[in-house]
């Protein structure tokens, strides 16, 4: 079992970005500062707005369109890396309210969240995932990566130390 977890990664360790916004600082980090997407942004401006693709699950199971938003969902992975996904049945009930559970897990205090702390040369937890290098240019952001299936992959240390609403 641990072999299949491996294979998911593995990560530098680095600070918690809400720790260190809460430091007097007088300028951010070098790490976090990112001036070749400055450019793109400055070079962007007064250009067409671009948009982020939307693709519809319902048009993905239909004989009628599921090749052309096939295509699509293909543009969208390889030009993007990302995309909205809509039509999808989940309700937005349900979404509100894991929503709410992360920005309260995100609000806990520093030692609550520190229980799902990555553990060195994992990916998952609390932090910041595929850290490979001391140089590299870091998000602004901290994150929470977890995996849930198959349960022979979920980190019990993670699962069991998440507050009960949203484990």
């Amino acid at each position: 079992m641990e072999s299949e977890a491996s294979n998911v990664g593995s990560s530098l360790l680095v600070p918690s970005v809400q720790e260190l916004a809460k430091q007097p600082l007088s300028a951010i980090p070098n790490r976090y500062l990112r001036p070749e997407l400055e450019q793109d942004v400055a070079a962007d401006s007064g250009g067409p707005v671009l948009e982020i693709p939307v693709i519809d699950m319902q048009k993905l199971v239909s004989e009628e369109s599921m090749n052309s938003e096939l295509d699509k969902l293909d543009f969208a992975c390889k030009e993007w890396g990302f995309f909205q996904l809509v039509n999808h049945g989940v309700s937005l009930t349900l979404l509100e309210k894991v929503n709410t559970q992360i920005q309260d897990f995100f609000n806990l205090p520093k030692e609550e969240k520190n229980k799902c702390w990555q553990y060195p040369g994992q990916v998952e937890g609390f932090g910041q995932s595929f850290v490979v290098s001391e140089d590299q240019k870091l998000d602004w952001a901290d994150i929470f990566y977890m995996l849930t299936l198959p349960l022979n992959l979920r980190k019990p240390h993670l699962f069991n130390n998440l507050p009960l609403p949203l484990r």
